[in-house]
């Protein structure tokens, strides 16, 4: 069973790998996306560490047709695995949970999965195509694209594979409304993708989009959304046109990853803040329900709330039994608390 998933880690490593390629800004080989991190990341979360050949397999067999050489291939899967080890490791130090339905957890993903773990990957391939001198264009330019391209895998990819495998996409029972409303958010995102890259910078769009995700639809809504949005946006900067025209490499690449990284923020803080806040007034209720239930059976049968005093001796004062006349005996004759 370890080999199997070992081998099928490996074989979505390389089959997202050369997809991500399609999007090549530098060298055939440095793009502003690149899902095989978040497949890794996504992979270790699922399965455990005991996969990590698995990612070092593919980013070989990704690595081996782009060179320049023998050690450079080698130094630059050496740099591929142990990025989303290191995030790996942040994440399970942080206590972060798959189901991200915590807003901790989706912190936790942001800050230490994509932008601090990928750093390892940046520096490692940039240094050493800088070293093997196979960079055409400079060292901070390259590192960029090259840690964009490893956060956005992380921040769009990761989310999206931990809801299909962990999470329930859409409730059984959802009324035929919902499916409707379903629809015209995948329709609306569609059409904000296309805004993206027209000639007039609308970019700011896809931001709505993500909230109405995330309000109505939680992590089966913003997820995917995210990652449709965050796609467009990267088709837009590799082509240069709406808001990215007329720039440089550097400054596209800059606009990309914040715009990216406030969209993928936006959709999972907001999702796991809605998620958390039902969960909480979820167990409010049930707590109530139980409450209610242990008042039930506390109840006398005779259908009367329960009484709340001094125990049994108001009644028996009451009835003027002889408990409660020699008390009032002991106190002078006069009735009232002794």
């Amino acid at each position: 069973m370890t080999a199997l998933e070992i081998c099928a880690v490996a074989a979505l490593y390389y089959a997202f790998g050369r997809l991500g390629l399609l999007q090549q800004l530098v060298r055939g080989q440095v793009t502003p996306l690149w899902p095989p991190t978040g497949i890794a990341v996504a992979g270790l979360l699922l399965l455990g560490p005991r996969v990590w050949p698995g990612i070092a397999l593919g980013a070989f067999l990704i690595n081996i047709s782009l060179g320049p050489s023998m050690p450079a291939v080698l130094a630059i899967m050496v740099g591929n695995t142990l990025a989303p080890l290191c995030s790996y490791a942040l994440l399970r130090r942080a206590g972060f949970r798959t189901q991200i339905n915590r807003f901790r957890d989706a912190l936790a993903l942001v800050f230490l999965g994509a932008f601090t773990g990928t750093l390892i990957s940046a520096t490692v391939g940039t240094g050493t195509l800088q070293l093997a001198r196979a960079l055409p264009g400079g060292f901070w330019q390259t590192w960029w694209i090259w840690w964009t391209g490893d956060a956005m895998g992380v921040l769009v990819v990761t989310p999206v594979l931990l809801l299909l495998l962990r999470s329930p996409c859409w409730p059984r029972d959802a009324p035929r409304s919902r499916w409707v409303e379903g629809s015209l958010l995948v329709v609306a995102t569609i059409g904000v993708g296309f805004l993206e890259n027209a000639p007039v910078p609308l970019i700011f769009l896809a931001f709505p989009l993500l909230i109405w995700a995330a309000f109505r639809f939680q992590r089966a809504g913003a997820t995917p959304c995210a990652l449709v949005v965050s796609t467009f946006a990267i088709l837009a900067a590799t082509r240069r046109t709406g808001p990215f025209t007329g720039h440089s490499l550097l400054t596209n690449m800059v606009a990309l990853q914040a715009f990216n990284g406030a969209a993928a923020l936006t959709a999972l803080l907001l999702a796991t803040a809605i998620t958390e806040r039902n969960e909480t007034q979820e167990k409010i209720e049930q707590a109530c329900h139980r409450l209610a239930g242990m008042v039930a059976r506390i109840a006398p049968d005779t259908g009367a709330p329960p009484a709340f005093g001094d125990g049994g001796r108001g009644g028996e004062e009451s009835q003027g039994g002889p408990g409660g006349q020699g008390r009032q005996e002991k106190n002078g004759g006069r009735s009232g608390p002794s």
